[in-house]
């Protein structure tokens, strides 16, 4: 065969079986065209004879995830700024002396919306914090200065409004919404010698493992039935960012998180 020819095979098989992917099942993608015969990882699985009923939690730890397509389900973020004059700022918290510890919490800094049945089973985050902190010692000793960061998430969800559904974390009724964290508390301690300022910037990302909700975790975790976590999934569902913390030593901080929640 000729080279070229050759060449020109292999990149059409390439391009077929990367559509394959792309053209994941979801309630918002169309049906797979016809050209693309495996549709979505689940065809490709099914084709080579597996099912996700042919696997359980002891096989694969989480069945219900088993084989199905990622989808992205939005992107926001959320900010606060830690200043001693937060004029114009409701995001803002004023610091206390550099002494004294100061706390903040802010709630729905952002939210995300989602539609029924966005995902099958699983909402899984992404976390993105930016922190730039001015660290400042006044006194005349070294000490060490403190900051601890705290992101959170409440999920509303009509599933949650049921009379007499009780959160098992709170011992309180539900009332339509619950509060979860993410694995993405930090905390700082970092030596300040004597009368000494600077600024240090922080990078990382956090991506959730077993999801920041699960059909799993509503019945493990939060006591709902099978049917009401199923349910969960074929309501609409908000997630609105929230953050708390406290500083120490702090001169000026601007927090910023960037957030994207994907699912199954």
């Amino acid at each position: 065969m000729n080279h070229r020819l050759l060449q020109l095979g292999l990149g059409i098989l390439a391009l077929a079986v990367t559509a394959s992917f792309a053209q994941a099942k979801s309630p918002f993608a169309p049906e797979a065209s016809a050209d693309v015969p495996l549709g979505s990882v689940n065809h490709a699985l099914r084709a080579a004879g597996v099912s996700s009923s042919a696997v359980t939690d002891a096989d694969v730890g989480d069945s219900d995830s088993f084989g199905r397509s990622l989808l992205w389900l939005g992107l926001t973020d959320m900010s606060v700024d830690l200043s001693s004059d937060c004029t114009g700022d409701p995001a803002c918290q004023v610091l206390a002396s550099a002494l004294a510890l100061t706390t903040f919490s802010f709630q729905d800094l952002n939210h995300i919306a989602l539609p029924a049945k966005a995902a099958n089973s699983l909402l899984c985050y992404w976390l993105s914090p930016l922190l730039t902190v001015t660290y400042s010692n006044p006194t005349a000793a070294p000490v060490v200065a403190r900051l601890t960061v705290n992101p959170t998430l409440t999920v509303e969800n009509p599933v949650l409004a049921a009379p007499g559904l009780i959160d098992p974390t709170t011992g309180l009724p539900f009332g339509g919404k619950l509060l979860t964290a993410m694995t993405s508390l930090q905390s700082f301690q970092v030596p300040v010698p004597a009368g000494l300022t600077f600024t240090e910037r922080k990078r990382d990302s956090a991506v959730c493992i077993a999801g920041f909700l699960s059909r799993k975790s509503l019945v493990e975790t939060y006591g709902l039935t099978s049917a009401q976590a199923s349910d969960f999934f074929k309501n609409p569902t908000t997630v609105r960012l929230n953050l708390s913390g406290s500083a120490q030593y702090v001169s000026d901080a601007a927090l910023y998180f960037g957030f994207r929640i994907i699912g199954d």
